[in-house]
């Protein structure tokens, strides 16, 4: 375990700048192709879904930057207030709960990086072996869910598309990378939607990087964040575009994981005086920590010296988080939380490595405004003109299911009836 801690902290940063390294300079641009598969006669019949998330476009960013486009396609369809995340607003858990129905908790990728203990292993989002190992995948991904029933499906990214969960990936798919240019992109999917009716992928997800990484590196009120929100909005109108000279009954979804907010870059928060790392697995992170226990006698005393010791963080036995949260012990179905967690206060953020930190941030509590996603639809076979409060976004799921006529029968935490009203009455 003591190794195990000293390759975390020495190998986070640079699994990360490997990773673009990669995608700079080797980044697999292939297009990947599972054979065999077509769509049955009945699939055929169906609707199409793409589902398109901007990272990190949090729920104001249409409006404070006028993305004229983007605002023109929501008012002709649906537009949610904002869309909450899941706890903790984090890029890998959200984009999960929104194909899985599933809060994080329940799916298993509780937060960007985390430990298995039973693994004895760690899962983290620079880590391109561990995103590619099933194993650490629960419930039962859209692509999946329509594969098994023969539907095809097509991903131009998306967490977790990559691997071969319950056996099965998308029929078209790429590696994460940022090599490939938005035109080819928007060609690709294109050519998907006119592949024969056998072979057309009728559920496509599509995932826009640029508007989290300029957040992070300026702050969500810069100059950079407003180009890249521009270059999203003018994206997404020609890949509509683009689909709708095809004349193919495609519906769009429009949505993003999480908010951001500016934070304190200056007087950052060290590892608290009352941890012992040789008592606790602790890996780095900004927005929560986790402790880990090596062994659980140690667990009270700790918590009790870190409630005295307490200043602009709360801390939190996970057996009794906030309820809403559904991020405790007892929803804990995969054992991935750690004994303790730490959550700093507005805008501070942990710095236990002392590196350099962003300018902007999320992770926190998906009540909080600034944490807020964004979600709108239009299509044939969403209602015109409806503007609708925020919702949870495990709810997209058994939306995306209805519209293409998907049956699930594994348990989710999203609910039908939430997002039903948006959706046309069938005659």
């Amino acid at each position: 375990m003591r190794n195990l801690i000293k390759i975390i902290f020495f190998t986070t940063a640079l699994l990360l700048l490997q990773s673009q390294i990669t995608n700079a300079q080797n980044a697999d641009t292939a297009q990947k192709i599972i054979p065999g598969r077509v769509n049955s006669i009945e699939q055929q019949k169906k609707p199409y879904v793409i589902l398109i998330s901007a990272d990190g476009f949090r729920y104001d960013l249409a409006d404070k930057y006028q993305a004229t486009n983007l605002i023109k396609l929501r008012n002709k369809g649906v537009a949610a207030s904002y869309m909450q995340s899941c706890y903790p607003s984090l890029t890998f858990p959200n984009h999960y709960s929104i194909v899985t129905g599933l809060y994080p908790s329940h799916h298993g990728i509780v937060d960007n990086t985390f430990y298995d203990e039973q693994k004895q292993a760690v899962y983290s989002l620079g880590n391109k072996k561990a995103v590619a190992d099933s194993s650490w995948y629960g419930g039962t991904p859209l692509w999946v869910l329509a594969e098994k029933q023969k539907m095809l499906t097509a991903s131009f990214y998306w967490v977790a598309s990559e691997s071969a969960i319950q056996g099965i990936r998308p029929t078209y798919y790429y590696i994460y990378g940022e090599a490939i240019p938005i035109e080819k992109r928007i060609e690709a999917v294109k050519n998907w939607l006119q592949l024969p009716d056998q072979k057309r992928p009728h559920l496509i997800t599509f995932y826009f990087p640029e508007v989290d990484h300029q957040e992070h590196r300026f702050g969500p009120d810069s100059k950079e964040t407003a180009e890249a929100v521009h270059f999203v909005d003018e994206s997404v109108s020609k890949l509509v575009k683009t689909v709708d000279s095809l004349h193919l009954n495609v519906n769009f979804i429009f949505l993003s994981d999480h908010g951001m907010t500016s934070i304190d870059t200056v007087a950052t928060l060290s590892l608290p005086a009352s941890i012992d790392t040789n008592k606790f697995t602790v890996l780095p992170a900004l927005s929560l920590l986790h402790l880990y226990a090596k062994d659980t006698n140690d667990v009270q005393p700790t918590y009790k010296a870190l409630k005295k010791e307490a200043h602009d963080y709360d801390v939190y036995l996970t057996t009794n988080t906030p309820a809403q949260w559904h991020y405790s012990k007892k929803d804990d179905v995969y054992n991935r939380l750690g004994n303790i967690i730490l959550v700093p206060h507005l805008p501070k953020v942990f710095n236990i490595r002392h590196r350099h930190v962003p300018a902007a941030e999320h992770g926190y509590d998906p009540s909080i405004t600034e944490m807020h996603a964004s979600f709108y639809a239009w299509g044939p076979e969403f209602v015109q003109h409806k503007k609708i409060p925020g919702f949870e976004n495990v709810h997209v799921y058994p939306l995306i299911t209805k519209v293409l006529g998907l049956k699930y029968t594994g348990p989710i935490d999203g609910r039908m009836r939430v997002l039903d009203p948006i959706l046309k009455r069938k005659k």
